[in-house]
């Protein structure tokens, strides 16, 4: 496989990145508008509730859930190709770099997860989250993404 294919794919990879990021980061800033609106009287908390819910419904089904799969996608693709197409074997997953960003995206797909378990709980009426909490973790995904970031920037090893 040849380097042109290799970083037509990593490119990709990066945009999807960076759609699922995004998505992940504004989300929980729509969960905090939500939850403000509790302290609002009706009929403009419903209203206001509605869109938001409807913003965050389209949020995580049109961008988050969508970009993940590529970004996964992609990933698993460039692992291939350098386990195939460049010949490194699947030891490659376990220099430390590559292991850190693996983690990191597990770690990603675990908040993307939560989110998404959070947005059924909202519509049942069921979510016990704050609004400071939410914007207390709205930056948890961008704190992970610099651990998988500098990992495969920098390639560091043990020793």
């Amino acid at each position: 496989m040849s380097f042109e294919v290799f970083s037509v794919v990593r490119g990709l990879h990066i945009l999807a990145v960076i759609a699922w990021m995004a998505g992940m980061l504004f989300l929980p800033r729509l969960y905090a508008y939500d939850v403000e609106q509790a302290a609002k009287p009706e009929p403009l908390r419903s209203e206001m509730q509605g869109l938001l819910r409807e913003w965050q419904r389209r949020l995580l089904k049109i961008i988050i859930n969508p970009s993940m799969t590529a970004a996964w996608a992609f990933g698993v693709w460039m692992i291939l190709i350098h386990v195939y197409g460049f010949g490194q074997g699947w030891s490659f997953l376990l220099l430390p770099w590559m292991a850190t960003k693996l983690l990191a995206v597990v770690a990603l797909s675990g908040w993307h997860g939560f989110l998404a378990g959070e947005l059924k709980r909202i519509k049942a009426g069921n979510s016990t989250r704050s609004s400071r909490f939410w914007r207390m973790t709205n930056e948890v995904p961008f704190l992970i993404a610099i651990i998988a970031v500098l990992s495969v920037t920098v390639e560091w090893t043990l020793g």
